[in-house]
């Protein structure tokens, strides 16, 4: 399994990295992003100390772990240039948390974030299906989450995502240790949203396609 989404003490997550790590590996994960939740003032925070713990410990979790962040709750005008900033700062993953229904995040987020380039765009909430053609148009990854609350609009997306071609993956949005759901549970919150099985193995697919590029681009480096 591979998860792109997680929560540490860096943020709203009850786990540190290290114990984060240690339970996604026993959970049988065998990659996964720390995507602590960041604005302007906790982005460079977050970047270099889950870059540094990746590079100290990583031989030795079980897990590859990648270093991403969350842009959270940003001004949607100001989230291309911390899109930008993150990337530049080391951030191997992006993730742009959407417009959920059970949060109150501004209108034009989704936009803002696919027009921008993000990685993923998390729990998009009612995506319209302009943004949706415009995410598989600009290669931005729709998320389907495992997540209570978040998980309440998967079907709206999954039909979208079907509907214009975009790219699905699944997340558990983890911020503690009953988060790290498996792989039954995955695949059932998947079909759950309407995916057929065909669907559901793709959007794993894609996880895995990320992680390989992500990896691919930081040997090239």
């Amino acid at each position: 399994m591979i998860d792109l989404h997680t929560h540490t003490t860096f943020s709203d997550g009850v786990l540190i990295p290290a114990e984060l790590a240690r339970r996604a590996a026993k959970a049988g994960y065998r990659a996964m992003a720390m995507t602590d939740h960041a604005d302007h003032s906790n982005l460079d925070l977050i970047v270099s100390n889950i870059s540094r713990f990746a590079a100290e410990t990583g031989a030795f979790l079980g897990v590859t772990v990648l270093c991403g962040v969350e842009i959270t709750h940003v001004p949607p005008p100001l989230i291309p240039q911390l899109i930008d900033r993150a990337r530049a700062a080391g951030a191997q993953l992006v993730v742009v948390h959407g417009e959920t229904i059970v949060e109150p995040v501004e209108t034009g987020t989704n936009l803002a974030a696919i027009e921008a380039g993000c990685d993923i765009l998390a729990h998009p909430g009612l995506i319209t299906p302009e943004e949706a053609e415009l995410a598989a148009e600009h290669g931005v990854a729709l998320e389907i989450t495992t997540r209570k609350g978040h998980s309440l609009t998967n079907g709206h997306v999954a039909v979208l995502a079907r509907r214009f071609g975009a790219r699905l993956v699944i997340n558990n949005d983890a911020h503690e240790p009953g988060d790290l759901v498996n792989q039954e549970r995955r695949k059932k919150v998947a079909l759950g949203a309407g995916l057929t099985l065909e669907e559901y193995l793709q959007a794993e697919s894609n996880s895995r396609d990320i992680v390989s590029r992500i990896l691919g681009r930081g040997r090239a480096d």
